[in-house]
């Protein structure tokens, strides 16, 4: 992975003079067309002062978890933990909300702005343990690069 490319070419993405729905969307849709292991990738926000998550933008099949409650699945974990969570492996996570039976592993890394989670990114894959230290540094990236859009 060239994470120096991968970087430079969000960084043009939400540099670009369009609305921030439309640089979400191609952040979504340039990681699931660039890296062969995303499978699908979303952005979840806090909806409002719920305790839940809301989908935004994303790229790959549609999902019925457009409302994900704190504390539920990957998501909503780190909704409430603050942290980033990769899962290997979902068949072994308990508190997991299938997306489909496709679906082999995920990451999931929050965004921040002045301190608070006000959202994450979301990757599925099919693909069993894909991701690396890389991808987590990319999505950081991504998600601080967001942050500042937000």
């Amino acid at each position: 992975m060239n994470l120096e490319h991968f970087k430079s070419s969000i960084t043009e993405l939400v540099n670009s003079k369009q609305t921030t729905s439309y640089k979400l969307q191609a952040i979504c849709d340039f990681l699931k067309n660039e890296i062969d292991y995303y499978d699908w990738v979303g952005f979840y926000f806090k909806n409002g002062n719920k305790e839940e998550l809301k989908l935004a933008e994303f790229a790959g099949e549609p999902t019925d978890h457009t409302i994900i409650p704190f504390g539920k699945g990957i998501c909503g974990q780190v909704a409430v933990s603050n942290q980033n969570f990769v899962v290997p492996d979902v068949a072994a996570q308990d508190n997991y909300i299938s997306c489909g039976w496709k679906v082999k592993s995920e990451i999931v890394i929050p965004i921040f702005v002045k301190g608070e989670n006000i959202g994450q990114i979301d990757i599925d894959s099919h693909s069993v343990d894909p991701f690396s230290k890389n991808d987590e540094i990319l999505l950081e990236f991504v998600c601080n690069t967001v942050s500042e859009i937000l």
